[in-house]
């Protein structure tokens, strides 16, 4: 099948039906590039929708997603966030390997189509010329018989004529005879044209326009095996990113798998366990009886034994039922039923009264006192934690000062080592102030920690600090005493009193019997005790130690009877007693 020979006389339906196959390749890279466009607009909305349901940094949003169904949903947006990214993979490479490479070739179709088109239409022309030709030929050889006859009429007309002169009759067939002569050049002329149109003619129908036509069929033929391979080329390019996606699904399920709703209930314990212990019994009020009523140490009542002194402020009884539940103001008053004291038990947020808070006009105290036990400690380890943070940013930055200085000693054309010593002091100095911040904030979870009951001994810090104080420190608010059934009270203890001033709130210290000294140690530097639990020092001082450092960076010493505390490990150069095999420093 050949369309120089089939389609030999189909000259201008050939070349409508290329330049429709050229208009169908054009559609086909127009439908590529939207379809590039829509894979990026799809890519760009799934960024967006993902970046719009991300947790804002620092904000309560990122705190839910601790939680193993929010990290799930984080899990959802960034896998969704990586499927966009493989959209805007298929638009690229659309773009690049059929969009591009088919607009390239369309200019190329065009200039070949254009080519041969061009020698086909020269053909024609050729032809049409040769035809031209033959029929200028034949119409003078039809002339000229034609008149070469009229000729020979007239002669013989003359001839037969007795009146006409010979000498006319002579020129009448010297006349013929060239009319003669001439009709016969004239049909030599028009076979010699006609041979040679005859052969042009054939070489046009039987070389020529198959020679061009067969070109184009195979132009043609390449046109569709490049629009068959650029589809196929836009199926392949879809599925190379299925394993990825496919990919990014499985992280998806992957990330609900993880969903643990006991662990999420746990962080919901964490985040919310006040660490107060929930009260007591009510005791039975025996209205029959006309003597006073007695109350158990458990009890949430808020009368007094006989004999017992009662906790004033100012002139006024401060006993309250603690936390939860109001006290009557007048004995007259109607006792609320238990179900509504059960009700307001359960929908009470858990108060801690201390006075120093409201001294403190409601702020924020440094010590997170203000909240409940767990918070305060999960808010002091959660500070304890980013002050570590800081000082090991501190450290990598001192160290590479000091490795930075070294090279400049080995080679002192690159820096002045003495340039760094004032950047190295600096940081030396923030790593300590970051040290002594650390100490600060854990002894106070450490004195959190020896107060709840339900931590174990693994959980509590090894610092050491407070193990050998019974009684609340001075820091803690005068109500935050606990019963001898493990809850919190405000009630007057029946076999201890506990006497609040009006212009001093704070805790007294239990009486305990004071720490045999250890040692002695001499102070190297100036320490200033500003902060509680701390004692200030003077360089060159000799003191009592007490208690060793526990790997927290303090050690206990004592001045006299009166005044011990801790300072800085760093500060002082201990001297052991003998048993304590002989001196150690710590610098």
């Amino acid at each position: 099948m050949s369309w120089g020979i089939e389609l030999w006389d189909q000259f201008d339906n050939l070349e409508k039906h290329t330049q429709w196959g050229i208009d169908i390749l054009e559609k086909y890279i127009k439908f590529v590039k939207e379809r590039t466009e829509i894979e990026l607009s799809y890519a760009k909305q799934l960024r967006n929708l993902s970046k719009k349901y991300q947790p804002k940094k620092n904000s309560k949003e990122e705190e839910e997603y601790r939680y193993t169904a929010c990290k799930a949903f984080l899990s959802t947006l960034n896998e969704m966030n990586d499927y966009a990214g493989q959209h805007e993979v298929i638009s690229e490479n659309m773009t690049s390997q059929i969009i591009v490479e088919l607009a390239r070739y369309v200019q190329e179709l065009k200039q070949e189509r254009k080519s041969h088109f061009h020698d086909g239409r020269k053909a024609q022309q050729h032809i049409e010329t040769c035809w031209k030709q033959l029929e200028s030929s034949k119409r003078r050889f039809e002339r000229d018989c034609k008149e070469a006859d009229r000729a020979q009429q007239y002669f013989e007309k003359m001839d037969a004529d007795i009146n006409v002169t010979k000498a006319d009759v002579e020129k009448a067939r010297q006349q013929a005879q060239t009319r003669h002569q001439m009709a016969e050049d004239s049909k030599a002329d028009y076979s010699s044209v006609l041979q040679k149109f005859n052969h042009e003619q054939h070489e046009y129908y039987h070389t020529h326009i198959p020679n061009i036509f067969q070109k184009i069929q195979e132009m043609e033929e390449r046109r569709i095996v490049r629009i068959g391979e650029s589809v196929k080329t836009y199926a392949e390019l879809d599925r190379q990113v299925i394993p990825i996606i496919g990919k990014c699904l499985d992280g998806i399920v992957k990330a609900a798998e993880s969903i643990d709703p006991k662990n999420d209930s746990q962080l919901v314990v964490e985040a919310y366990k006040s660490g107060f212990e929930p009260p007591g019994d009510i005791e039975f009020e025996d209205y029959t009886q006309p003597m006073k009523r007695t109350v158990s140490d458990n009890s949430l009542s808020n009368s007094r034994g006989e004999g017992k002194s009662e906790l004033k402020f100012g002139g006024k009884s401060k006993g309250k039922l603690w936390p939860f539940i109001k006290k009557n103001k007048s004995p007259k008053q109607q006792k609320e039923p238990l179900s509504h004291r059960f009700n307001e038990f359960m929908t009470s947020k858990p108060k801690i009264h201390c006075f120093r808070s409201l001294k403190r006009g409601g702020a924020t105290p440094e010590d997170f006192s203000n909240l409940p036990p767990e918070q305060r400690r999960k808010k002091l380890q959660q500070k304890v934690d980013e002050l570590n943070k800081e000082i090991q940013k501190e450290m990598d930055q001192r160290d590479a000062i000091t490795k930075m200085k070294d090279v400049y000693l080995k080679n002192p054309q690159m820096g002045d080592p003495g340039s760094l010593d004032h950047k190295l002091a600096e940081v030396s100095q923030n790593i300590e102030k970051l040290r002594l911040e650390a100490q600060k904030f854990e002894a106070w979870l450490a004195e959190v920690e020896g107060r709840l009951p339900a931590r174990s001994d693994q959980a509590r810090r090894q610092s050491g600090m407070y193990e050998t104080q019974n009684a609340p420190s001075v820091n803690n608010c005068a109500q935050d005493r606990e019963s001898p059934d493990g809850s919190y009270t405000e009630e007057q203890s029946q076999e201890s009193e506990v006497k609040v001033l009006a212009t001093d709130f704070d805790d007294e210290f239990d009486d305990e019997e004071p720490l045999p000294a250890i040692g002695t140690c001499k102070a190297l530097y100036t320490f200033e005790g500003q902060n509680e639990g701390t004692i200030s020092v003077v360089e060159g001082e000799t003191l009592y130690v007490i208690e060793e450092d526990k790997g927290d960076g303090w050690t206990r010493i004592r001045r006299n009877e009166d005044e011990e505390g801790y300072v800085p490990t760093s500060y002082v150069e201990v001297y052991l007693d003998k048993n304590a095999k002989g001196a150690k420093t710590y610098i």
